[in-house]
């Protein structure tokens, strides 16, 4: 049985889910950003079980399908932006989503948006913010080099797009002692 879990956002969350779900007794097969598959399957107990452990953790057990949908949608956006390198993909979005859901865009964007009220575009671009953030934290790349990796046409977009979002250029940004990241189940 597939697990839909909400608020898998890295590999620290994998490593604890999987380590929750062998807790309670269940074999657990492939744990992946929100998914975990196990066996046998549970019974009511063991989900309610599930369900609270999790919790606990800051996880959430997700029983409808609208609600696994936005999840995996939010999986393979995090899994994109934070987890590879978009300077050489020139990725479409929409076609990604599209093809990795086997859905049309416009369904998703319409479930997403009702969801979670606001858009895709816009959830990427926060992921995207808070991905140049961490870069700029880390201080090993310069803002060019950071506009090439996260996939933007010049710095100058890169820069309006952070100012449209924190209220602060990057430079000043970089600049500030408590530089303000948030944690990427948060956005």
């Amino acid at each position: 049985m597939i697990l839909h879990i909400k608020n898998m956002v890295c590999d620290r969350c994998i490593m604890v889910v999987r380590q929750q779900l062998q807790n309670i007794g269940l074999d657990v097969g492939d744990v992946n950003l929100g998914t975990a598959t196990v066996q046998p399957e549970p019974d009511s107990d063991q989900l309610s079980q599930i369900s609270s452990q999790l919790k606990l953790l800051g996880f959430e057990l997700l029983d409808n399908e609208k609600d696994q949908m936005v999840e995996r949608i939010k999986s393979l956006i995090i899994e994109k932006v934070h987890h590879s390198d978009l300077a050489d993909t020139h990725l479409n979005f929409s076609q990604y989503l599209s093809e990795g859901l086997r859905k049309d865009y416009a369904y998703l964007s319409r479930m997403f948006s009702d969801a979670e009220d606001t858009t895709i575009e816009k959830f990427i671009i926060q992921q995207k913010i808070e991905k140049v953030k961490e870069l700029l934290e880390y201080g090993q790349l310069n803002l060019n080099e950071i506009t090439w990796k996260m996939g933007y046409s010049s710095s100058a977009h890169l820069s309006a797009q952070f100012k449209a979002v924190t209220g602060i250029t990057p430079s000043q940004f970089k600049a500030s002692e408590k530089m303000g990241r948030k944690a990427i189940d948060k956005i």
